[in-house]
C-alpha cells in the first residue's frame, strides 16, 4: 500500500508539472494586453514574462525534487536517507526563492501596474501557499534528519 500511495503521489507531482508548464505557455496568449499580439510581441517584447519564466525555474526544480523525494519514500532503504534530507533541504530553499521572487513581482506591479487589489490578493495567495509547502519541507527535513541520526546511532541530544 505504501508503494501505491508514493506512486500515486509522483503521478499528482506530474499532472501539477504539466499543469503549471502549460499555463505558463497558454496564459500569455489570452491575457489582455496580448489578446491580438503575435508571438514575437508575447515571447519577446514583454520583460515581466521574462521574469516570470526566470521566477518559475525554482519552482520546477521543486517538484522535480519532490518527484524524487516521494520515490525514495517509496523504497525501504532510501526513505531515510542522506539524499532524502538534501531533497528537502533543496525544496525548501526553491520555495525561499520562489517567495522572493514573487514578493519582488508583487512590488513591482504594484507601483507599476493598474490592479492594484487582484495583484496583491494574488501574490498574497501565492506567497503563503509556498511558505506553507517551505514549512513541510522544513518539518520533513528535521524528521528525515532525526531518522539518519536514529539509523546510524548518533545520540540525538549532543
Amino acid at each position: 500500500m505504501r508503494r501505491r500511495s508514493t506512486t500515486l503521489l509522483q503521478v499528482v507531482t506530474v499532472f501539477i508539472g504539466i499543469g503549471s508548464l502549460a499555463l505558463l505557455l497558454w496564459e500569455p496568449h489570452i491575457e489582455g494586453r496580448n489578446a491580438h499580439a503575435t508571438l514575437t510581441d508575447i515571447y519577446f517584447r514583454d520583460p515581466f514574462l521574462a521574469y516570470v519564466y526566470l521566477a518559475s525555474i525554482p519552482f520546477f526544480i521543486a517538484l522535480y525534487q519532490a518527484f524524487r523525494l516521494l520515490g525514495w519514500a517509496g523504497s525501504r532503504e532510501g526513505a531515510a536517507s542522506d539524499r532524502a534530507i538534501r531533497a528537502a533541504h533543496l525544496i525548501r530553499n526553491c520555495t525561499r526563492v520562489t517567495v522572493g521572487f514573487i514578493v519582488v513581482g508583487v512590488a513591482t506591479l504594484m507601483f507599476v501596474g493598474e490592479e492594484r487589489p487582484p495583484v496583491a490578493f494574488m501574490g498574497l495567495v501565492t506567497t503563503v501557499a509556498f511558505l506553507v509547502i517551505g514549512a513541510s519541507a522544513a518539518a520533513l527535513e528535521r524528521l528525515l534528519r532525526g531518522a539518519v541520526d536514529l539509523q546510524s546511532g548518533n545520540d540525538l541530544t549532543a
